[in-house]
């Protein structure tokens, strides 16, 4: 046996199916400010204790022998928080990539950014790509973070290079296909999610994922995210395993 074997098995609740976890979990982590204003503290503390939360479910998905994690982190329509709330969050990335990286790399963790990345700050842009290049070859979790995300802006920004590749002759029309699509989305070599979590009790996707979560089972807690413990997130994988997937089929 493994050491990561024993690792998932020694962490693998006995009413878990080690073989009906979902490869790829997609996580909106929704919440921070609630939590923060049902104690009477600043909103970025919330945002503060969420960091810990997601580095604490990146490793249960570790220990779990689940291969892939995305977190939306920031969407294209964050901008239109408080402009205090986005300096602080801009700079909170920053300062946990660059803290982050060294037990990243000890942990063996890919990461991966997705997202519209050169509207960001040209100091964060850096420590993205610098945990890109340093992990690119690491073959544990695939962590993979949603920064100026937006899931019609993504499928827009495919369409129109696929549009101009067909005006160039690049490419023919009757060529264009899902599989063809795909190559164009952000999250390209990505596998799609098998099961998305959402925090707060919120019912809805908040443009994320929309071209790959088609056939998630989707999973809501009213837990806030801060909250999000790995009892929440094993009542999450037991719901999942209890899911008929059926992909539009009988």
């Amino acid at each position: 046996m493994t050491v990561k074997q024993s690792i998932v098995l020694k962490n693998l609740p006995t009413d878990l199916d080690q073989k009906r976890l979902p490869s790829h979990i997609a996580v909106i982590m929704d919440g921070n400010g609630r939590w923060a204003k049902n104690r009477g503290l600043p909103r970025i503390v919330g945002h503060q204790r969420g960091v810990g939360t997601l580095k604490d479910l990146l490793r249960y998905c570790r220990d779990l022998g689940i291969p892939a994690l995305t977190a939306y982190a920031f969407s294209t329509e964050n901008w239109g928080r408080p402009l205090q709330e986005v300096e602080f969050l801009m700079a909170l990335f920053e300062t946990v990539l660059h803290r982050e990286l060294q037990e990243m790399m000890a942990e063996n963790v890919k990461i991966r950014f997705v997202g519209n990345l050169e509207e960001l700050p040209s100091s964060l842009q850096s420590e993205i790509f610098r945990s890109m290049k340093n992990t690119e070859n690491n073959t544990g979790v695939q962590f993979t973070i949603a920064t100026n995300y937006g899931g019609r802006q993504e499928i827009v920004q495919s369409c129109r290079t696929i549009a101009m590749k067909v005006k160039q002759g690049l490419l023919n029309i009757n060529d264009i296909d899902e599989s063809l699509f795909e190559n164009y989305l952000y999250t390209k070599d990505i596998p799609h999610p098998d099961l998305l979590i959402r925090t707060s009790g919120e019912m809805r996707l908040s443009n994320f994922l929309l071209w790959q979560l088609a056939y998630a089972e989707i999973y809501v807690t009213s837990t806030l995210w801060p909250d999000f413990t790995y009892k929440t997130f094993y009542e999450a994988l037991l719901e999942y395993q209890h899911r008929q997937r059926r992909f539009g089929k009988l």
